[in-house]
């Protein structure tokens, strides 16, 4: 069984982020924008990991890769919950509508 070195889990990490980044940026619907936000942060917690893993950090990633993850889903259960009632004021979750409520 051959070691994967710590380079192709930086590439894959750094291959989330990008497109958790350019999801956020590109989508006008809401909920792709937060599909955006835990690519992001799915890329984060990999390199936690194999940071972890690979012993370059002096802490323990798996453990701030778990509250990661549960920051994630309170932020994702929030989130939803907000878009769910701009949908039922607004009949749409496009985020340029969002952006008229500024006024």
């Amino acid at each position: 069984m051959s070691d994967v070195g710590l380079t192709p889990y930086l590439i894959v990490a750094a291959v989330l982020f990008v497109c958790g980044i350019v999801c956020m940026a590109t989508k006008r619907n809401a909920i792709g924008v937060l599909m955006g936000v835990e690519l992001v942060l799915n890329g984060a917690n990999l390199n936690l990991i194999a940071f972890s893993r690979y012993g370059q950090l002096g802490f323990d990633g798996q453990a701030i890769a778990m509250f990661v993850i549960v920051l994630a889903a309170a932020e994702a259960a929030v989130a939803l919950a907000i878009v769910l009632n701009f949908y039922n004021n607004h009949l749409t979750v496009d985020v340029d509508q969002a952006r008229q409520l500024n006024s």
